[in-house]
């Protein structure tokens, strides 16, 4: 389960850097960094529909937080 989050993160952030690099490289010229941000924030639903879905399978316990 770790690996999966971990992954998707890694793919939203690289999503945010190759829109980044577009805009500076492009300068509005292009489509691309509204494409690269379209995928981030698609990466970002499917991540939280994601982790909804494992808890409600029990995939995933809250472990709340520790004090001490």
């Amino acid at each position: 389960m770790k690996i999966i989050v971990a992954l998707a993160f890694v793919l939203i952030i690289g999503s945010l850097a190759s829109a980044l690099f577009f805009l500076m490289r492009d300068t509005g010229k292009s489509k691309r960094t509204a494409r690269a941000l379209t995928f981030r924030i698609g990466f970002s639903v499917l991540l939280f529909i994601f982790i909804l879905i494992a808890y409600r399978m029990g995939w995933i316990q809250p472990t709340g937080i520790r004090m001490g």
